[in-house]
């Protein structure tokens, strides 16, 4: 996860299309139309509000360059002193500076100019203190255009910096141009750097993500560095001394013992003898590169001292390799990883949070109390089961892949040898299917014929107790009037589906809340009647639920109220249908809220006088919020006069 994500950073316009984007938002979002008829605090309002409404578009575009550039002070210190070597500390802190004042002056010339607008007594003049308020800060703007193309170039290239992460594991590769060191960051990550047989190929740091034990690690590519003072080194070599400097990182040192990239080995010593010091506190390899043109017995004594006084050092290991051949590449990133591991872990274990853990810790290491010898105890069924285990690991029987593996292209699969339950003699032996025209398989079970007789047994049981009899289909009177009854009562209840479902499927309008919903044209009576004129006995059933009257209030429809006989148990219905009706779900007594414009009203005459009121009011409201405001488009007049009437002379259609 990167620490700064710089490719974020908003687009800085050049000053003249910065005042252009600024002018021309003022237009689009604020009112364009104003007469000199108007209030004249209508005209001030006008141009106030274009001079605050530029003021706020340009502080907010300032402000919004000025916090989306790192600050120095707030970055890490590898970030801050590779910025300064890229871009000038002091420049960049001068073009951020100058923007902030830019910013003040435009709130003090919008101030400024809003008080000067209080007291316009004209169109005209407010219209000119608008124009000079604009015309001020656009001024001040463009004194700001080389701060704005050169924030604008550091926004580029910061864009195109490669992400490094200051506390992430690192690896660093240094030393002299062309010693190997891109080989190198190609071999062992996926990064693409370009290779050359020249030097400074490499211009700037280059990052690719290697993986070891299980954790993501970053490799920086520096460029190359000459050997002369800090002073007189360019922008390219600060940038790897920058890395150096201030990454908690592994240091991988490069030297070239065949001397192809230009320099003696004496040269590469001296280097790396005077960077010695931005080595201190970090894990160091020395790997010396292209043994595969010459290796250390090939070389004359001289040379071979030159390195052997190199390995003396026990601290700094020497190791040699090969980007050619990759010979000791993955031992020199191996030897590098542990070491920056190790290194970690012994600055973790100095600081203060592992003492507090440490101390919460406590290891018991009891203290033998005498001479005895207190051996394990495994219980004698724990061995039996280890010893049962071991023999069964060693009669196991070989898997077919490892008897594929010993035989080689010999081998061929015999699952036939794994029939124990046949002979030894008779596995091998071909199974017929057909024999004689007949199959075997129905020939295999020894007791068919038994099985059949039984079955026979078991039909002839069957038949003589009359199973397989044909029953009389005669029919009498009764079961034929019973049977007619059915079929006509399936018949209606298929027509009552139909009919509810059609009822259901109808768009019907919304019922109004004084409206007495419809009442459907089935009733209690009517069915009782149905039900008698089909045979069905329908005395006895006063107090049945089918009686009731309902309002299912999903139809919102009223059923009809039957009138039974009022017993000494029973009171007669209501005449009102309404008020005797209950709610299906509930069976709670129906409420209908009254309507809305009833409420609180005496009599009729004052209902219609309310409603003539409050149709004049809607009117009313509906008239003043229709009127043409200052912010509508205009069009004067369709068909000006001069342009429609008289002859036409030449030149005149043109402009139509």
């Amino acid at each position: 996860m990167s620490l700064y994500n710089f490719k974020k950073i908003m687009v800085v316009p050049p000053a003249k299309d910065f005042i252009d984007i600024m002018l021309s938002k003022t237009q689009r979002k604020t009112p364009t139309v104003v007469h000199k008829g108007y209030k004249i605090s209508r005209i001030r309002a006008f141009y106030t509000r274009k001079v605050k409404y530029t003021q706020q578009n340009f502080h907010d575009r300032l402000s919004q360059i000025i916090q989306d550039f790192p600050k120095l002070d707030d970055v890490h210190p590898f970030y801050a002193d590779l910025m300064n070597v890229l871009y000038d500390k002091d420049h960049y802190k001068l073009a951020l500076g100058q923007l902030n004042t830019a910013r003040h002056l435009v709130d003090n010339v919008a101030k400024d100019y809003v008080r000067l607008l209080k007291y316009g007594d004209s169109l005209y003049r407010c219209k000119q203190l608008k124009k000079a308020a604009l015309g001020r800060m656009a001024t001040i703007m463009k004194r700001q255009a080389s701060n704005l193309t050169y924030l604008e170039q550091v926004r580029q290239h910061l864009s195109r910096l490669p992400t490094i992460d200051p506390y992430s594991r690192t690896i660093i590769i240094c030393g002299f141009p062309n010693v190997g060191k891109s080989s190198f960051i190609n071999k062992i990550t996926r990064a693409d750097v370009e290779v050359q047989p020249y030097a400074f190929t490499t211009k700037s740091l280059y990052v690719g993500h290697t993986d070891y034990k299980y954790l993501r690690w970053q490799v920086i590519d520096t460029p190359g560095i000459l050997d002369h003072p800090l002073e007189e080194r360019n922008v390219i070599e600060m940038q790897a001394i920058t890395a150096l400097a201030h990454l908690r990182a592994c240091v991988l040192y490069f030297m070239d013992i065949s001397e192809q990239c230009g320099h003696s080995l004496e040269e590469q010593v001296k280097l790396f003898e005077s960077i010695k010091p931005l080595f201190t506190n970090k894990p160091l390899i020395l790997a010396i590169n292209k043994i595969d043109i010459v290796t250390l017995e090939d070389m004359p004594p001289e040379r071979q001292a030159i390195i052997t006084k190199l390995q003396e050092d026990k601290q700094v290991p020497v190791m040699f390799m090969s980007t050619v051949q990759e010979t000791g590449v993955m031992e020199v990133k191996t030897e590098a990883c542990e070491r920056l591991l190790s290194y970690r872990v012994d600055q973790k274990m100095r600081t203060k949070k592992v003492d507090n853990i440490l101390n919460r810790l406590h290891v018991a290491m009891p203290a033998p109390r005498d001479e005895k010898v207190r051996a394990p105890c495994i219980p004698a069924q724990a061995l039996a089961r280890l010893e049962q285990n071991a023999a069964k690991a060693e009669r196991k029987r070989k898997l077919e892949k490892e008897i594929e593996e010993e035989m080689g292209d010999d081998y061929t699969l015999d699952l036939k040898k794994n029939y124990e339950e046949i002979p030894e003699d008779e596995r091998y032996d071909v199974i017929p299917e057909f024999l004689e025209g007949r199959n075997i398989a129905d020939y295999i079970d020894a007791d068919i014929f038994e099985k059949l007789e039984e079955l026979e047994r078991e039909e002839g049981l069957r038949e003589s107790g009359g199973v397989y009899a044909v029953p009389d289909m005669t029919m009498d009177e009764t079961l034929k009037e019973i049977r007619e009854m059915a079929k006509q009562i399936r018949g209606k209840r298929f027509e009552l589906r139909d009919e509810k479902r059609l009822t259901a499927r109808k768009n019907k309008p919304i019922i109004p809340r004084n409206k007495q919903p419809k009442v459907r044209d089935r009733s209690v009576n009517k069915l009782v009647e149905t039900m008698e004129g089909l045979g069905v006995d329908m005395s006895g059933n006063e107090n049945a639920n089918f009686t009731k009257s309902v309002v299912d209030l999903r139809r919102a429809t009223v059923a009809v109220n039957s009138k039974p006989t009022p017993t000494a148990h029973t009171k007669a219905p209501l005449l009102d249908k309404e008020s005797s009706a209950v709610v299906k779900k509930t069976g709670k007594p129906l409420k209908r809220a009254p309507s809305r414009d009833t409420l609180g009203i005496k009599d009729l005459a004052i209902r219609k006088k309310a409603q003539i009121m409050a149709r004049r009011d809607i009117a009313k409201k509906v008239t003043r919020t229709g009127l043409k405001g200052e912010a509508d488009r205009f069009i004067g007049t369709k068909m000006p006069k001069h342009l429609y009437s008289g002859k036409r002379g030449t030149g005149k259609t043109d402009r139509r």
